[in-house]
């Protein structure tokens, strides 16, 4: 024993364990930022109500669910700024309510200010002579086991999607509407 250790009875701590508390406290860290993200959109974000058109709602390994394809993401080139976006560049798209319609794109910007007060972030998948794809980040929505071949058999247009977007253009699915009312799910965010 050291001198330092027998003078007060106690022995020193091993470095090990606090390199290894050190390490846990890091990845404790990266599991929670994405999740406060997460959280920060859905508690922060304005909500709006989204077309989409749900494909197959199954996977074996994660239980029910509807793949989001949203119908905004096929913007038609005769949008303002269509005409100057490529693939695999990040744009905000600019929304806005049509009447009683959800809301529909506008404008495609390749920065936020740009876009207007109401914005979602995405990536251009492609783009061609007649209509830019983009790609929001929202791509599945869980639903209880069993529900989702209910919502594979309904029409389309009864389906929208609840979303917040935060000023800054991310995004959160919230919840699934049918005829308006709210479709029960285990999604918490």
């Amino acid at each position: 024993m050291t001198n330092a250790a027998s003078a007060s009875g106690r022995l020193p701590v091993p470095r090990a364990y606090m390199v290894w508390g050190l390490v846990a406290l890091i990845q404790l860290a990266l599991i929670a930022l994405p999740l406060a993200d997460r959280v920060d959109v859905q508690r922060n974000g304005e909500r709006v109500q989204l077309e989409l058109i749900p494909v197959d709602p199954r996977d074996l390994l994660r239980g029910d669910y509807v793949i989001i394809n949203l119908a905004i993401g096929r913007v038609s080139i005769d949008v303002e700024g269509a005409d100057t976006v490529r693939a695999g560049d990040t744009v905000y798209v600019g929304l806005t309510a049509q009447g009683e319609s959800p809301p529909g794109p506008v404008v495609i910007a390749r920065d936020r200010a740009g876009a207007g007060r109401l914005a979602l972030a995405g990536t251009v998948v492609s783009a061609s002579g007649t209509e830019v794809r983009i790609d929001y980040g929202i791509d599945a929505f869980f639903v209880p086991e069993g529900e989702g071949r209910k919502i594979e058999r309904l029409d389309a247009s009864r389906v929208l999607l609840e979303v917040a977007i935060t000023g800054d253009g991310r995004s959160l699915p919230i919840r699934l509407l049918i005829d308006g009312q709210a479709f029960r799910s285990d999604a918490i965010f």
